[in-house]
């Protein structure tokens, strides 16, 4: 987890992901690089035509509002003493860089993220959810990296009391493997399995044996979903162990018919109040 990717955003969600980014690069000695994407306007006029005074006004704000991102930015990094460099420059164990392009952010994110060890991104559901999922998705979908989701709350800790959300698939092994580096730091690991909410494939007492050979401190739990769908399940009873990372594959199902039916993935990605670290 050495090269973090943080779409940032606006808000209580922005400044969240941007503080467990910096708890990652801190454990890690990583580098964060900020990533603003500046939606390209396009201004298309007859002859004679003549833009309203007002027009020309808000996009002067709009640009005064993008630069007040960057000064954020680089104020928190500033504030925790975290020096912009390049991201070759390795002298200093924690280093953050900041990125503007322009474009479409789900785009730019699922390309570009195929750089970073991981992407963090804040859920903004009060900004629009279809535009935050798609970044969302496009990072899951496209990269081929990690993805860790915040809520809108600061975490007091990262990674020290694991829960994965074992349903026994490729995504949910592929998202294990990639959060290896949490693993192998955590304090305790919990392999949980849903009842009724698993497809064919090794159990999680298997993928538990396996991480101790790892030398991680891991037991095994199964839970009843007792009334509940199987993402209301695992996100409780993974605050009932106090977990501060859940890791989970992100659809197993077949995404339209999460998108129709829903499913453990979008009702973790909607409600989840702890960071969770996806993988497709």
């Amino acid at each position: 987890m050495r090269t973090i990717l943080l779409p940032f955003r606006d808000g209580a969600a922005g400044e969240a992901a941007l503080v467990v980014a910096h708890m990652v690069a801190q454990r890690f000695d990583g580098y964060i690089e900020g990533l603003l994407v500046r939606r390209t306007q396009q201004i298309i006029a007859a002859e004679g035509f003549v833009l309203p005074p007002e027009s020309l006004t808000q996009l002067t704000e709009s640009e005064e509002v993008l630069a007040e991102y960057s000064r954020r930015f680089q104020a928190f990094m500033q504030q925790h003493g975290v020096p912009m460099r390049e991201v070759t420059f390795t002298r200093e164990p924690v280093t953050a860089g900041w990125r503007e392009v322009d474009g479409i952010e789900s785009q730019i994110v699922g390309d570009y993220g195929r750089l970073f060890d991981l992407i963090v991104i804040g859920r903004a559901l009060d900004q629009g959810t279809a535009g935050w999922l798609a970044t969302c998705e496009a990072a899951l979908f496209e990269s081929g990296r990690a993805v860790l989701i915040t809520s809108e709350r600061t975490p007091q800790s990262l990674g020290e009391r694991i829960v994965i959300a074992w349903n026994c698939s490729t995504e949910t092994a592929r998202a294990v493997a990639l959060a290896m580096p949490f693993l192998l730091q955590a304090k305790a690991v919990t392999v949980l399995t849903v009842e009724g909410g698993t497809v064919p494939g090794p159990s999680g007492q298997q993928l538990a044996n396996h991480l101790i050979r790892n030398g991680i401190d891991t037991q095994a739990v199964t839970a009843q979903p007792r009334s509940r769908s199987v993402g209301e399940a695992i996100l409780e009873e993974a605050a009932a162990r106090g977990a501060d990372l859940v890791i989970k594959g992100a659809y197993t199902q077949n995404r339209l018919r999460q998108m129709i039916f829903g499913g453990a993935t979008r009702h973790i990605l909607a409600a989840a109040e702890v960071p969770v670290l996806f993988a497709h």
